[in-house]
Parts: C-alpha cells; structure tokens; sequence
C-alpha cells in the first residue's frame, strides 16, 4: 500500500466488472465514480429508481466513457436481493463493494421481520454475497470489501438477540452491533475462502467521520428537526468529505498485496489516507463468526457453496 494511498494509485481496471451497493449517493457514488474512471463496467446497486437514474446520468456527465448500469436492490428485503443476484447473473465478477447501509435508526423492522440495521448492514450483504459467490469463484483476484464502522467498537453481536427482540432499544447498540457482524462476516469469509483454496479477498474499510446523508436519516425520520441541524452541522464542520470517505473502501478494493481480512480506515481515525485500521478484538473471534455464519444462513437460507473454487 502506498504511503499516502490516494484515487491515483487505483489501477487501470478495463474488462473488470464491480457492483456497489448504495451506490447512488454519498460513499457509494464516488466509490462507482472512481471505478468506472479506472475502466470498470459498475453496476449500480440502488434501493430508488429515480435515485439510482440520477446517479447513472450524473457519473455519465462527470466520467463521459464511463460504463454504468443502474439494477434495483432492496437489502431490507430478501426477495429482491435474490431477484437482483438472478437477473444480474454475471459469468464473472471481479468486485463487490458491500457499501449500503442504515446507522442509528429507531426501531424498524425488514420485510422479512429482522431488525432493520442489523437485517440491512449485514444480512442483505451476507444474502447478496452468498448469492453472487459463483462469479466471485469464477474470477480470479477477485474482492469483496464490505464496509463497516469504527464505531462497531460500541457492541459486539448478540447471538442470543441477534434482531434484538429482548430488552429495550438501543439505536447506536444495534448500529454497533451491526457493524460488528460486517467484521466478523469478513474474518469468516476469509478464512472459508482460505480453506477452500479460492483465489477471491474478502477485505474490510470503514470511512471514519465521513459527511454524508447517512448520519441525519435517523433523526429526520422522527422528524426530529433541531437534531438534524446539529447533525447536519457537525458534518460540515468535522466531516470529511465523501470524496476522501470513499477512499479506505477504494484502496481496499485495488490495492495491491491487500491481506486476507484487512481492515482499511482513516490513518487518524476520524480522517486521513487509509491505512490499517483497529479493530475490536471480538471482531477476530473464531467461535463467533462461526456462530453468527451459521445463523446467517438459517435467516436468509443462503448456504454458501465453495466447491467451485475446489474445481477451479
């Protein structure tokens, strides 16, 4: 990794085909942008049509010879990420970005009963993965970089309460939690990958303190008005901008000699060049991605088949 990692260390990547979640505002675009800059063909995984369209036509306007395609993606809802895996269907695929993802929400719940952040930021990411496993196994050098948090620091995951059903509501609890599981998905990713001998990544990034809509979209959905100012406020004045938020998941994307289970974020924490992150220490636990794993695939009835990499 380069020393000062920036978009200008990214690699020409004509031919490679990349999906990103989210990728209509904020993080997700200007991780899309910077691929399809480099030459990837960038499908556009998006909740909102209208949304999802205006992304494509502005990153047509920013990067001209761009190829990008916009597909409908709910992560909230099982069905359409296995409608989205179905209808896209690709032969390879070279990087998937898990980049979507809710923060700090009050209390909801998935169309398919989970709660809402946990059911969002880690299994429709768990769903989407196990569903397009195929053509990550069929591509050598292949990645999958799913973005976490470093305020997954605030909880681990519940085995016992996995969507939080006991007890009282905690927003940021549950947020922590969820963040948590995308690292503990990635460390258990890794190692499956591993022991089957596949010649596909699973790294994570996390942006910092990046500004983007993510942070008010809790508070606005209670119509809390003063707290989005606040909100709003604080990204302007300590934020990052998205444009250096998207870098960790950029650099843990195409950089070179990436190790399994990376963990990229802001050299300072909050802001800076990416470099290695810290990491809770529950976040590398065996027993527990191992745990969460094998409930993941009960929730979803996604079952991860690594055979191919074993044929390959």
């Amino acid at each position: 990794m380069a020393r000062r990692w920036n978009t200008s260390h990214i690699p020409d990547l004509t031919g490679k085909q990349a999906v990103v979640t989210g990728a209509n505002s904020g993080l997700g675009y200007v991780t899309a942008r910077e691929l399809a800059r480099r030459g990837a063909r960038v499908i556009l995984a998006c909740r909102d049509k209208d949304r999802g369209a205006a992304a494509v036509a502005q990153l047509h306007a920013e990067v001209p010879a761009s190829d990008v395609e916009f597909r409908p993606l709910d992560l909230a809802d099982l069905a359409s990420v296995r409608a989205f895996a179905t209808d896209l269907a690709p032969a390879r695929l070279d990087l998937l970005i898990n980049n979507a993802g809710v923060m700090a929400l009050p209390h909801r719940r998935t169309a398919d009963g989970f709660e809402m952040q946990f059911g969002t930021n880690h299994l429709g990411h768990f769903a989407l993965t196990g569903l397009l496993l195929p053509a990550l196994l069929a591509t050598p050098g292949a990645r999958v970089v799913t973005v976490s948090s470093g305020l997954h620091t605030l909880a681990d995951v519940d085995l016992a309460d996995l969507n939080y059903e006991h007890g009282r509501y905690r927003r940021w609890i549950a947020y922590g939690r969820s963040k948590s599981a995308n690292l503990l998905f990635t460390h258990e990713l890794a190692d499956r990958l591993a022991r089957a001998g596949a010649d596909v990544l699973a790294v994570a990034a996390h942006p910092g303190y990046a500004a983007t809509n993510l942070q008010t979209a809790g508070v606005r959905m209670e119509g809390r008005t003063r707290a989005e100012r606040v909100v709003a406020l604080g990204n302007r004045v300590l934020a990052q901008p998205a444009e250096t938020g998207a870098l960790p998941a950029l650099c843990a994307a195409t950089a070179p000699h990436m190790k399994p289970d990376a963990f990229i974020g802001p050299q300072g924490g909050l802001r800076g060049a990416p470099a290695p992150s810290f990491r809770a220490p529950w976040t590398q636990d065996d027993t527990t991605s191992d745990a969460l794993w094998t409930a993941s695939e009960q929730l979803t009835g996604v079952t991860y088949d690594f055979t191919a990499a074993a044929r390959a």
